[in-house]
Formats: structure tokens, C-alpha cells, sequence
């Protein structure tokens, strides 16, 4: 398919405009009607690299709108900022906002909240770098029970018990490990998983306290947002049931091993968040890239806007039709044989750098033995040599013409220089040799 590409002006304060390179493309093969939904386009908001259209077209046509942005404004600091509301939540305070260089008024103590380093990926692979950080040891997700979920990191440089976790805005759920997943929904009674759409559906009455940390500080996630009821899904029955917005990772998995999660919307409305380009960002010194989350949710008060807005305002959460199931009897959606295919590709695939160090170590090993059991080899053979020349040397003093006359027949020898003795053998002495024969009788 030939691929379009055109251009627009963008403004975006009274007095600064930029000129912008667009990818034009056929809504009518996206999954969803975006019409429908009140928008026309995407609009990326991210540095060069890493961007397909600055790839295709030439010079700075092909910029980045944040590149653009950037650069006209030399002197101020190069990030971004969101905010997310939640919808129809009883207490929600703000509306969305996103900004550019600047923060949102009332949130300025974001400012004061760890910096959270970007996790790098390999420098080979870095069109598979995201915004991704590393949430806090031992305690990076903690489950409804009050308890951190534990699972292994499938990511090889990923400290122990910890996660690497993506933050995209353009995802509407959290896509977490299965088995995080599984212990977050598996022991709700009532809970179902759905295979076609791969998620948990769980009772909308059900309430889950989730929390999960990064750089020291916990950010709790809305129960309203744990159980999501914004899509009107139903049950067999026909009865009303919520979705579980952490949902097991399938199709974003990363098979090169960069990331263990995805934190979508259901957990960015709970953090005003911060992205600082630093040298990402053109022009821009070598400070690195980092990640500041100020928390927005207030677990109290969560929890008061669930029961109102689910349970009628009446407080029946530790009610025993809403208790956990022991562990014992809790449930585990099914993996695919697509999911386990992934999983074995990934642990060779994020491995590879590992692998082609182990290959290019064994292979020196293996051509400095050959060299050394050349050398060795060598040596020995000179040795050797040198043995024999000696043991040669002292067998035979004398030039080789003279050490031995070859005898044509025993009579042909001048007087004076032999003497023959007759018989059956006998001997033919020469001036200064003795040379023993085989006579015939006679």
C-alpha cells in the first residue's frame, strides 16, 4: 500500500505556529469508528527518534510537533504534562489537561516528586524505547489482600522483585503479567474470565483496593478504575458485570523483553504525570530522560466515591458475598498456545545480546586453542629436530662420503688398503674402517 503523507499548520499559543507532517490514513480498516468517538486523527507526541514519518521524509520535514514546539522556544524546559479525569466520578476535582513546557495550575508539587529514570533498552533495539520506569523492590504491586504480587520480571536487567512498567496514555487498560492479573480477579467471587476479549469481568459491586510504587512513594489506584463499568458489558445471564482494567498482557507482550506492563488510563488517572524529553529532545544537554507522578487519588475518599457510585451509598463492602476466596480456591484464566509460543521466544530473543557474547567468547576460546596446540605442536617438532641433529652429529664425525665405501665386489680393492680373509664370511679391512661382509664359499 502506497503510504501519503501531507502537511498542516498547527497553532498552538496566539503567537506561535508550526508546521507539522501528517500520515494520511484509511480509517475504514481501524477497528473502532473514530468519528464516532469525536476525533479525526492521532497526533503523536514524542521526539524524533523513534518516529516513522521524521524517518521517511528528508531534513527537518519530517519533525516531530513536539520537535517543532521545542525549538522555537529554546529557554524553556523541554517536557510534557498530563491530567486525567475520570468520568462520573462523585469527587472528581479537574478536567483533563495536557501541557506543553509549563505545569498545571494547582499541581506544582509535582515538581518535588521523584525523578524516576527512564529504563533503557539496548542501544541496537532503541525503536523499542518507551516512556518506562522501575517500580520499587518487593513491593511494586500490592493485591486486594493487602499483600505484594510477586512474580518474575521478564525483563534480564530488571533488578529482583521488581517490574518494568510502560506508562501509554493510549491504552484504556492496564496490560499486566497473567498471573498478576489473575491474583488481582481470580479470587472474586463471581469473577469470569472472558477468552474472546481476554479480560476478567467481575461483579460492579466488587470492591479492590490496588496500589502500586514507584520511587519510594505508593499510588494508589481508584477502586472505580480496578473495576471499570464504562463499556455496558453483560454477563450469560444478561446481568450487568464490570471489567478488570488489569488485563493479562497478550498482543503488547514484548518479545524482546523490554517491559513486564503497560500502565494505561486506568492507572494515569490516578497520577498527574510528568515527561521530561531531556536529551531526547533536540538540541537539547545530556540530561537524561525521567518520569515525575504526583498522586491525585486519596484512598478515603476513593473509597466513598465507590460506594456511592456502586453500591447506592450504603456501605456493604465488608459484607461476606464481597470477601476474597482463600488462595486455595483461586482461579486462573487460561493461557493460549500463541501466549506460550511468545514466552519461549521471548526468553531466547531478550537473551540475544547475552547469547552472541557467550558465542563470540566461545569462539576466541576456540581459535586460541587451535593457535595453542599449533604453537605447541611447533615446538615440539623443533625439538625434535634438534634432538636428531645432535645424535646425528655424534654417530658421524666424519663428511658422509668418507664414512662409507660401498663395495662392488670384495677383489676390486687396491693392495695395501684391504686384506681378504677366506671362508664363508669374513672381513674387509680398510684403511679405517672395518666393514663386515657376507662372502659366497669358495
Amino acid at each position: 500500500m502506497q503510504l501519503q503523507y501531507k502537511s498542516a499548520t498547527i497553532q498552538w499559543t496566539t503567537k506561535h505556529f508550526v508546521r507539522l507532517s501528517f500520515l494520511v490514513a484509511d480509517t475504514s480498516s481501524f477497528s473502532t469508528n473514530i468519528h464516532a468517538q469525536g476525533y479525526d486523527g492521532l497526533l503523536g507526541l514524542g521526539p524524533n527518534k523513534g518516529s516513522l514519518i521524521y524517518k521517511k521524509l528528508d531534513g527537518d520535514t519530517g519533525d516531530t510537533v513536539l520537535t517543532h514546539i521545542f525549538e522555537q522556544d529554546t529557554s524553556a524546559d523541554a517536557y510534557i504534562t498530563f491530567l486525567l479525569d475520570r468520568k462520573n466520578a462523585p469527587s472528581e476535582p479537574f478536567t483533563g489537561q495536557l501541557t506543553i513546557s509549563e505545569l498545571v495550575e494547582g499541581f506544582e508539587n509535582i515538581t518535588s516528586m521523584p525523578k524516576l529514570d527512564v529504563d533503557k533498552v539496548n542501544k541496537l533495539l532503541s525503536q523499542d524505547q518507551h516512556w518506562q520506569a522501575i517500580t520499587d523492590k518487593d513491593v511494586g504491586i500490592m493485591g486486594p489482600d493487602g499483600n505484594p504480587i510477586q512474580v518474575d520480571s521478564i525483563v534480564p536487567s530488571a533488578p529482583d522483585d521488581t517490574y518494568v512498567a510502560v506508562f501509554d496514555s493510549g491504552f484504556t487498560f492496564n496490560q499486566v503479567p497473567r498471573k498478576v492479573s489473575d491474583a488481582i480477579y481470580g479470587r472474586v467471587q463471581g469473577a469470569v474470565y472472558d477468552e474472546k476479549n481476554e479480560y476478567w469481568t467481575i461483579p460492579c459491586g466488587q470492591y479492590l483496593n490496588i496500589s502500586i510504587s514507584f520511587g519510594g512513594v505508593h499510588y494508589p489506584v481508584h477502586p472505580l478504575d480496578t473495576v471499570d463499568d464504562n463499556f455496558n458489558v453483560q454477563d450469560a445471564s444478561g446481568n450487568r458485570v464490570c471489567i478488570g482494567a488489569f488485563q493479562p498482557i497478550t498482543s503488547a507482550f514484548s518479545l524482546l523483553g523490554h517491559y513486564d506492563m503497560i500502565l494505561g488510563m486506568n492507572f494515569l488517572r490516578n497520577a498527574y504525570t510528568l515527561l521530561d524529553f531531556g536529551s531526547w529532545a533536540d538540541g537539547a544537554d545530556g540530561q537524561k530522560p525521567y518520569i515525575q507522578l504526583a498522586s491525585v487519588t486519596n484512598s478515603v475518599q476513593a473509597r466513598q466515591d465507590f460506594v456511592t457510585a456502586r453500591l447506592g451509598g450504603v456501605d456493604t463492602i465488608n459484607d461476606s458475598k464481597w470477601a476474597l476466596l482463600p488462595t486455595s480456591q483461586m482461579q486462573r484464566s487460561p493461557i493460549s498456545a500463541e501466549e506460550k509460543k511468545k514466552a519461549y521466544e521471548e526468553k531466547i530473543l531478550s537473551r540475544w545480546p547475552y547469547i552472541l557474547v557467550g558465542c563470540l567468547v566461545g569462539l576466541l576460546l576456540i581459535v586460541g586453542c587451535c593457535i595453542w596446540r599449533f604453537c605447541c605442536s611447533a615446538k615440539a617438532k623443533a625439538r625434535r629436530a634438534k634432538k636428531n641433529k645432535k645424535a646425528s652429529q655424534l654417530f658421524a664425525t666424519e663428511p658422509e662420503s668418507t664414512a662409507y665405501l660401498p663395495l662392488e665386489s670384495p677383489y676390486k680393492h687396491s693392495a695395501g688398503h684391504s686384506q681378504n680373509i677366506m671362508g664363508s664370511s669374513g672381513f674387509i679391512i680398510h684403511s679405517k674402517h672395518i666393514t663386515i661382509l657376507s662372502l659366497d664359499d669358495t
